[in-house]
Parts: C-alpha cells; sequence; structure tokens
C-alpha cells in the first residue's frame, strides 16, 4: 500500500526550506550536513530524508521555488494605464516588497546557484532573465532614444538598477514597508534622471 502524505506535508515542507536557507545562508552550503538541517528544523534525519534524498535537492527546490514565485509576483504586476515612469516605480517598489522575508533565500541564491546542475541552473537563470527582460523593457520605453539599438547600455542600465536593489538586505537588515518605499522610490529618482542623461 502506497505511503498516505500527512496533512501538514506542505507546512512541514515549506519549514524545511525556510529553515534550510538560513542554514545555507550562514554556514555555505558546502559545510551544512543533512545532520544539521534535520536538527535546525527540529525534525530526525530519517523524517528529512522522507520529504528530500539529498541536500542538492534541497537547494534546487529552495531557489526554484523562489526565483519562480519572485518572476512571477513582478511579471504580473498590473502596469495597465500607466505612464514609463509609474511603470518604473511600481515594479522597483515590487521588487524590495517580494525581497522582504526572502534575505536568506536571496544570499543562497549568489553563493549557492553554482552548486546545481547545469539543468537546473539553466532554468533557474531563466527565471532571473525573465525578470530582468521585464524590468529592461520599462527601462527601453523611458527613454528611447537614450538607447537606440545600444543593447549594452541597456544591459547595463538594468543591471544597475538590480544592483541598487540586490544588495539593499546587506545594510539594511529588517527593513520595514515605509523603509522599502523609500529607497525604491530613491532608486526610481535616480534611475529616471540618470537615463535621461545617457
Amino acid at each position: 500500500m502506497a505511503r498516505t502524505i500527512a496533512k501538514d506535508h506542505d507546512q512541514k515542507r515549506e519549514q524545511i526550506l525556510k529553515t534550510a536557507a538560513k542554514v545555507f545562508a550562514d554556514q555555505g552550503f558546502d559545510r551544512a550536513s543533512m545532520t544539521l538541517l534535520a536538527n535546525e528544523c527540529g525534525i530526525s534525519k530519517a523524517n528529512i530524508y522522507h520529504y528530500y534524498d539529498s541536500k542538492d535537492a534541497i537547494l534546487y527546490d529552495i531557489l526554484e521555488t523562489y526565483l519562480r514565485e519572485l518572476r512571477d509576483r513582478i511579471c504580473e504586476v498590473d502596469l495597465t494605464g500607466l505612464t514609463p515612469e509609474q511603470k518604473l516605480r511600481k515594479t522597483v517598489r515590487e521588487i524590495l516588497f517580494a525581497y522582504q522575508g526572502a534575505d536568506d533565500e536571496h544570499r543562497v541564491q549568489i553563493s549557492g546557484m553554482n552548486a546545481l546542475r547545469d539543468d537546473q541552473q539553466k532554468l533557474l537563470r531563466g527565471y532571473q532573465l525573465d525578470l530582468v527582460n521585464f524590468v529592461r523593457d520599462i527601462l527601453k520605453d523611458l527613454s528611447p532614444d537614450s538607447f537606440g539599438d545600444d543593447k549594452d547600455k541597456l544591459r547595463g542600465a538594468t543591471m544597475s538598477v538590480f544592483g541598487m536593489l540586490n544588495w539593499y538586505y546587506m545594510w539594511n537588515t529588517g527593513a520595514g514597508t515605509k523603509a522599502r518605499e523609500d529607497y525604491a522610490d530613491l532608486v526610481s529618482t535616480l534611475t529616471l534622471h540618470g537615463i535621461r542623461k545617457l
């Protein structure tokens, strides 16, 4: 007879992923063991193997879940009827809100992606590319004359926006909604006035 799935299966899985993200972020993926992960989750090693057959599988699930949900949340923001400037401001703000509470996952994404198989990395980088392209298109609409056919300049401007956003957690840990709104407005204003001078 097949083993039935416990009613709290998804909840326990989410707990494992959240705890593992913290362990991987703090200890590093290479130094973290399944025993350590089980201890930090407050479950037995046998129980953690019920959910995941390896530490690599946990890492992949952390990143696949985080990046897919991030991509979907940002790329599905309703920008209907907004000016290009309003689109940028709304998108930048939404990215910072999406990062809130996900510092560990974000750090694991930066440090742990290369530990995965090539096919897994390709899928995850596809999620990242969708998000980058979404912002890129907003920037291009802001000032088409600034970029023309210069793809390198457009890419540089796009990655500069992400550069300002992606490291926010390093110096503003635990920032709340108001702090994120203020910083999102700062990034948008710097971007808007900078792009038009390109």
